[in-house]
């Protein structure tokens, strides 16, 4: 998030973050919002240790996007991205999740962006993702749910004191 913010104060011309201080402060809310409470939700999917702590951190994240859908409504107010026409800082923070919320999607067999419950998060995902500046940049779920099965291994085999 910092890169980003100083992207967007290098660079002015083309910005990131939105000029209102009202939405810029609202896209810092709900970036926090992700990277200090819904990713480590999400995190904690795969770490779970027995079927009561998954259930727990799956509730967590499904709340969390019910939250985020609603941000959405309100940020994009009917346009394709947080950042109304353009993707933004918002859409830069949360897509940065995606992969990973895809692997979990994959290792755990629930879909946790869907038509029911996040239709609207879904469909930005699909946009984000499809976006020209995104597409090439985008992880492949499969080479990252390795990776993920490795980091996990890891972390299990770590003695705990």
């Amino acid at each position: 998030r910092i890169i980003v913010q100083y992207i967007d104060e290098v660079w002015p011309s083309a910005p990131i973050l939105p000029s209102d201080p009202h939405e810029r402060a609202t896209a810092r809310f709900w970036a926090a919002y992700l990277d200090d409470k819904w990713f480590p939700s999400l995190r904690a999917i795969g770490m779970a240790e027995g079927e009561d702590a998954r259930k727990a951190a799956i509730g967590q994240v499904e709340e969390g996007l019910m939250l985020l859908e609603e941000a959405f409504g309100k940020c994009s107010q009917g346009q394709a991205f947080f950042g109304k026409d353009q993707i933004g800082y918002l859409d830069i923070t949360f897509g940065c999740s995606l992969g990973w919320l895809r692997v979990t999607e994959k290792m755990s067999g629930i879909k946790l962006l869907n038509e029911i419950n996040t239709p609207a998060l879904l469909k930005w995902a699909n946009r984000f993702c499809n976006d020209a500046a995104v597409k090439d940049v985008m992880p492949e779920t499969e080479k990252l749910a390795e990776f993920a099965k490795m980091l996990r291994g890891r972390v299990r085999a770590t003695p705990t004191s």
